[in-house]
């Protein structure tokens, strides 16, 4: 089956809210298996709305409404899609005792006349509860055409989407989309791309698809099939020639699964603590380490040395060290992995140092230019990257390679 999104709103249409539902709704519906092959947003204007909804149950087998629920003059998604469905509006009793029971709740006063509008809906309809909010969800069928109306504010839409809508969308698919996310370090968009175009070329179930992140490829599987099992079987020989393409700059295959996530959880397998020194990434990496859960196992300290003197004091850097080389140097990072470890007593300790920008750069040490190091139980790696950007970019980049380097030191460990 086919379904289509209508975002009503001038407010969105305007750019003055990001439309997180659309996303929302558009992923739910992937992973019921529905194909949906346009999303419109029109502004709150009767005779437009009116056309594109009609265009979409033309088109469309399930037309899903957000907005335009609510009790002012400019809702008007139920009035225009009782008329495009050629369906009369009549009061429900049951939505007229949720809304007296939803002011007595939580206003304490009387109903404004406007509101008296929400307890309306389509003859034949089906009312969905909104817990939530004021005005009830509805989905309308008829001549094999279905179209279901939801409320804007996503307080509302998730929970009445999550708790009646996906439910029955479930029950009237005959199949589903099993999906996982690739997740490759190593390598940009092309590079992935260009290893797996013959996996591309004759993808037909599953679906090949890649998406570039900072610092990471995603590589998106997805089949069509009766059951999850039948779709997990459609995947597996292709995950399978994936990981023989690219072995371990795979970090991960699910959704939700981030790199730091997959290095904290590989540092518990392992039985290992860890420490990060850092310069010019001025403690994202420890930042981005605290969001995961249990991570208190693993990682014991973050040190911020963004001045020699602090290189020196606290991490154990050698004065001649700087002054031969600089603070943005090979030999700079891998004392200060070394010594960040020794100085944090962990297993581990990775050490970024390099020129954000936009000043600072010269001929021989352009901005840009970062070293990092990782220490593991006394034995250490140094990469070297010129990265692209302003300062942000460079650093965030600086981040996400850190990251990567210590998973794949610790894999060698």
């Amino acid at each position: 089956m086919t379904a289509e999104l209508i975002s009503v709103g001038t407010e969105i249409l305007m750019g003055n809210i990001l439309n997180s539902n659309a996303r929302y709704l558009a992923e739910k519906c992937a992973s019921l298996g529905l194909d949906m092959y346009y999303q419109v947003t029109v502004g709150d204007n009767y005779d437009r709305m009116m056309a594109v909804v009609k265009t979409a149950l033309d088109r469309s087998d399930i037309v899903i409404v957000t907005g335009g629920l609510g009790p002012t003059e400019d809702d008007l998604t139920k009035e225009v899609c009782a008329e495009a469905m050629g369906m009369e509006l009549e009061e429900d009793p049951h939505t007229r005792a949720c809304l007296e029971a939803y002011f007595k709740n939580n206003i304490y006063r009387e109903i404004p006349e406007n509101n008296w509008k929400m307890v309306t809906v389509p003859h034949g309809s089906i009312v969905l509860d909104n817990p939530n909010g004021m005005a009830p969800g509805l989905i309308m069928e008829k001549n094999g055409k279905t179209a279901i109306l939801l409320p804007g504010p996503p307080n509302e839409l998730y929970p009445l989407f999550e708790g009646q809508v996906f439910p029955y969308l479930e029950k009237r698919q005959n199949s589903q989309l099993v999906s996982h996310m690739v997740k490759i370090c190593g390598y940009g968009e092309s590079q992935v791309e260009d290893k797996i175009l013959d996996l591309i070329d004759k993808q037909t179930n599953p679906t090949i698809a890649t998406y570039a992140k900072t610092a990471e490829v995603q590589v998106r599987l997805t089949a069509k099939a009766v059951t999850k099992e039948e779709g997990e079987a459609l995947i597996a020989p292709v995950m399978a020639e994936l990981f023989n393409r690219f072995g371990d700059c795979i970090f991960t295959t699910e959704e939700d699964v981030t790199l730091e996530m997959a290095v904290v959880d590989l540092l518990q397998k392992k039985h290992l603590t860890m420490a990060t020194a850092e310069s010019c990434t001025g403690g994202m990496i420890a930042a981005r380490l605290v969001n995961v859960s249990g991570v208190s196992d693993v990682f014991m300290q973050g040190m911020v040395t963004y001045s020699n003197e602090a290189k020196v004091r606290l991490l154990g850097v050698k004065e001649e060290t700087l002054k031969a080389h600089g603070a943005v140097s090979r030999e700079t990072a891998l004392e200060m992995a070394l010594g960040g470890a020794e100085r944090a007593q962990t297993d581990v300790c990775v050490a970024v140092t390099g020129l954000a920008g936009p000043g600072g750069g010269s001929k021989e040490k352009p901005v840009g230019l970062v070293y990092m190091a990782c220490a593991v139980k006394g034995k250490a790696e140094v990469l070297e990257y010129h990265f692209k950007g302003n300062r942000g970019k460079i650093r965030e980049q600086s981040m996400m390679k850190a990251l990567d380097l210590v998973r794949r030191c610790v894999l060698k460990a």
